[in-house]
Parts: structure tokens; C-alpha cells; sequence
């Protein structure tokens, strides 16, 4: 198996930050409540490098770096998902 080095945990906070952004993005454009595609997509953009981070999780061997980003994917797609589906909502509307 591979040595342990240090944890990397940036690409899950980068993640984290995505999802964030595209709340600000939201609540800036429309609302929360009325979510926003573009917000939805940078939060659901916010999977790519938490799917990194996973990865280098696997690679060295760390539960803390894994289970940070599997968190983190989970989120980033819930927000997204929900930020578009009150977006798309809010234009039949």
C-alpha cells in the first residue's frame, strides 16, 4: 500500500466554498427561496473537486480527507439541485 503523507483537504474546501458561492450568487439575484440556475451550477460545480479530493482521500489513505469530501460532494450536489429546481419553479411562475 502507499505511505501516508500529509492530509489535502483543499479541494473539499474549495468545494465547500463553490457551494457557498453559488448561495451568495442566489440570494444576490433572487432570493434564496426563489434559487437560481446560475447559482444551482456553481454549487453543483463545487462536486469536480470534491470528486479530487476523494480521490487523493483513496490514495493516502485518509479517513479524515475521504469523509470530508464524500461531505462534501453530497452537498454540493443537494444545493445545486435545489437552487435549480426553485430557479426553474420560479420561471413558470
Amino acid at each position: 500500500m502507499g505511505e501516508p503523507v500529509a492530509d489535502s483537504k483543499t479541494p473539499a474546501y474549495v468545494a465547500l466554498a463553490m457551494v457557498l458561492a453559488g448561495i451568495l450568487i442566489t440570494v444576490a439575484k433572487n432570493g434564496l427561496l426563489n434559487g437560481s440556475v446560475l447559482g444551482g451550477v456553481i454549487a453543483a460545480c463545487g462536486a469536480i473537486p470534491a470528486c479530487i479530493g476523494m480521490w487523493k482521500g483513496i490514495q493516502q489513505e485518509t479517513q479524515g480527507t475521504l469523509a470530508i469530501s464524500v461531505g462534501a460532494v453530497l452537498l454540493s450536489l443537494a444545493v445545486g439541485a435545489v437552487l435549480i429546481v426553485l430557479g426553474i419553479i420560479h420561471w413558470i411562475r
